[in-house]
């Protein structure tokens, strides 16, 4: 009775074992061979992920660059105008490669003016600044919502292509035949939602940022206006 238990039970094992050893081959890839499988849609992907690191990266870099402030820059500025230095505190400002120092550059160059004329150039040219700071934010943005349609987009053609195998296979219908159509809408959807995901969270830091810089524009100007309103002493 036991060897007649046994019997069964080996020949199942070998059968385990020889499925395992046919499907193993066929299951091994790797992340470059499924892209390849997405298509020439996954070369618009890659694009697109290429650009929102660039774009990430050197915004980064920029937006840094313009949070970098001098602490006594202020007060300087604070005691060249009350001295009468309206020069020396022009060529601080010039000298001052930071968002804040050219709005307020552009405060001292309207001194003598309404106090809404001078509030009025410091605002323009803070838009200047802050639109040169959201450069590249736009594309991060299209990206984030464009990718995840390109990878649907790779999912219909996909299913098309194995729908069309499937019709021209007639009866002899393989998953072989249907692999490649289904890998392509399987792995550009992927892509798709990767591309998108990373440029969102990209364009969220990058904003986020920059509304830090912005909150420290504002404080600046409200300091360079106590300055200009202080009653001489």
């Amino acid at each position: 009775m036991n060897l007649l238990q046994i019997a069964p039970v080996q020949d199942t094992l070998q059968q385990i074992q020889q499925i395992t050893t046919a499907v193993e081959p066929q299951t091994t890839m790797n992340a470059l061979d499924l892209a390849f499988k997405g298509g020439w849609l996954m070369i618009v992907l890659l694009v697109l992920l290429l650009l929102s690191i660039y774009v990430l990266i050197e915004r980064t870099l920029v937006i840094n660059k313009a949070g970098q402030e001098d602490n006594s820059f202020m007060n300087r500025i604070k005691d060249y105008i009350l001295d009468g230095k309206i020069e020396t505190a022009m060529t601080l400002c010039r000298n001052t490669n930071t968002p804040s120092a050219r709005m307020v550059e552009k405060g001292i160059s309207r001194l003598g003016r309404p106090t809404a004329d001078v509030m009025s150039a410091i605002e323009n040219q803070g838009n200047i600044e802050i639109s040169k700071l959201e450069k590249g934010l736009p594309l991060l943005a299209t990206t984030a919502s464009g990718a995840p349609m390109i990878g649907f987009l790779g999912t219909v053609t996909g299913m098309v292509k194995a729908f069309m195998s499937m019709a021209s296979a007639g009866a002899n219908v393989d998953v072989n035949i249907l692999s490649t159509g289904i890998y392509e809408a399987l792995v550009t959807t992927v892509a798709g939602l990767i591309v998108g995901i990373i440029a969102l969270f990209a364009y969220n830091y990058l904003t986020t940022r920059i509304k830090g810089i912005v909150n420290k524009l504002e404080m600046r100007i409200m300091e360079f206006m106590d300055i200009l309103n202080e009653p001489v002493a």
